[in-house]
């Protein structure tokens, strides 16, 4: 009886189990079939989406570089899309750096940013318009924090996060015809202060008819070449508590004066201003390089577009009784816009640490004339034996050594848009530095007054 009642459970379990199978799929007899046909097909379709290839990430990189900057960065990009599948970097070229800013600002507005552009702005980076790159940074086992110049990696943190990643450094430097200082007996030694620069500079002065034919100097047009004079002097744009514009002290006042008599009395100085771009910088360095003038106050980024068979480069002097220069060494840095998705982050990231690796940072020196942003990229072989061969590029290091560290304007670029203005008139208008630095020192601490 008990082996009957086995049979029996055995039976039915089996036909339940023949039911079972019978009942899926479909629901009809045919289910075991397609239930095997719906695994084969996943299994398939799993195969073809693991052979199909991953389409690269495009990108925009926006950068305002013009001439043999411009090109340079052309062939950065070239080589980067070359060196990997995954990213794809398209790079769309501005007149400047102001007009970059400018055109971010409405794309930003239209929420349609780029990936990644070469302009830096702590203001924005304050409203939250710029990613912050420290997660990134974190996981990322490569970024050797401790090689980057600090001084050059710190001008992109705010609140210990870093905004933006520099790119390469730069710091005004002196260049100088060689036939010009021979000519009148002269040499570097003659340019170490300010005021024994004048000097030789009206000693080159050439004039005709009343009008100057070859100019002892040209200072670049701009605030930046007159307040590295300033903070030579000892000069700063804030006081010590950051409440107080200080741009009307008599460091301020003094040097920009003796700027201005240079330029219209004493006419052994001259400016190029105005035109599209950078025209008036390239108009200035011609005017060396075609015999013009004996020499001009310019980047460190120059060196690419210059004939060192003709020119020599030199540190900024300092003023009598004060000491050395005390220029200020600048970060040029690249940031992310916030408002790009988490896929073109990571793409803009990849570009951007790719540009800062050791030998690509070097090359760009070598080829530009810029400061390298990673301490090995003076190991490096290249760097090395093009060094040896063109000691020029070794000025801008030497001189950064000893540089001022960049004004940082607390109110997103108002004290830096008034002192643009008194700059303007003093180089162009012939308007008394008292006048326009007490002017400027108005408006500014007007705007400063509003953070209070």
């Amino acid at each position: 009886m008990l082996n009957m009642k086995k049979g029996m459970a055995l039976m039915l379990a089996t036909s339940f189990a023949v039911l079972s199978a019978c009942g899926q799929g479909s629901g009809t007899a045919n289910g075991v079939e397609n239930g095997a046909n719906e695994a084969k097909n996943t299994a398939t379709n799993a195969v073809i989406e693991s052979e199909a290839p991953k389409q690269p990430v495009t990108i925009e990189f926006w950068y305002g570089l013009g001439g043999k900057l411009g090109d340079t960065m052309k062939e950065k990009i070239e080589l980067f899309n070359s060196s990997q599948q995954d990213v794809i970097v398209k790079g769309i070229a501005q007149a400047d750096y102001s007009e970059t800013e400018q055109k971010l600002q409405a794309a930003i507005a239209a929420k349609q940013p780029p990936a990644a552009v070469l302009s830096s702005n702590m203001a924005w980076a304050k409203k939250g318009l710029f990613a912050d790159m420290s997660e990134m940074i974190a996981s990322d086992d490569s970024f050797n924090k401790d090689d980057f110049v600090q001084t050059f990696l710190e001008q992109g943190q705010l609140d210990d996060k870093q905004y933006f990643l520099p790119m390469y450094g730069t710091t005004q430097v002196m260049y100088y015809r060689k036939d010009a200082l021979e000519k009148n007996g002269l040499t570097p030694d003659n340019f170490k202060t300010w005021e024994a620069l004048a000097e030789a500079a009206a000693k080159m002065t050439t004039k005709k008819d009343g009008k100057t034919s070859f100019y002892g100097w040209e200072p670049m047009w701009g605030r930046d070449n007159m307040m590295d004079a300033v903070f030579s002097k000892g000069g700063t744009v804030l006081s010590e508590d950051g409440k107080t514009v200080m741009i009307d002290s008599p460091e301020w006042i003094e040097t920009w004066e003796l700027f201005r008599k240079w330029i219209h009395e004493d006419q052994i100085m001259s400016i190029h201003s105005g035109g599209q771009g950078w025209e008036y910088w390239y108009k200035t360095i011609d005017d060396v390089m075609k015999g013009n003038a004996a020499g001009y106050t310019g980047s460190s980024g120059d060196q690419g577009d210059l004939d060192f068979n003709i020119v020599a480069a030199m540190e900024q002097p300092g003023w009598e009784g004060v000491g050395a220069g005390k220029p200020v060494a600048n970060a040029i840095m690249a940031g992310i816009p916030a408002g790009v998705s988490d896929e073109q982050k990571a793409a803009a990231y990849e570009w951007l640490t790719f540009f800062s690796q050791p030998e690509n940072t070097a090359a760009w020196s070598i080829s530009t004339g810029y400061i390298a942003v990673r301490s090995s990229a003076l190991e490096d072989e290249n760097y090395k034996v093009f060094s040896e061969q063109n000691p020029q590029i070794k000025v801008p290091l030497m001189q950064a050594a000893h540089a001022s560290a960049p004004f940082q304007d607390p109110t997103g670029g108002k004290i830096n848009d008034a002192l643009t203005i008194a700059a303007d008139k003093v180089q162009i208008g012939n308007v008394s530095a008292e006048q326009a630095l007490k002017e400027a020192k108005a408006t500014a601490q007007k705007e400063l007054d509003r953070l209070k």
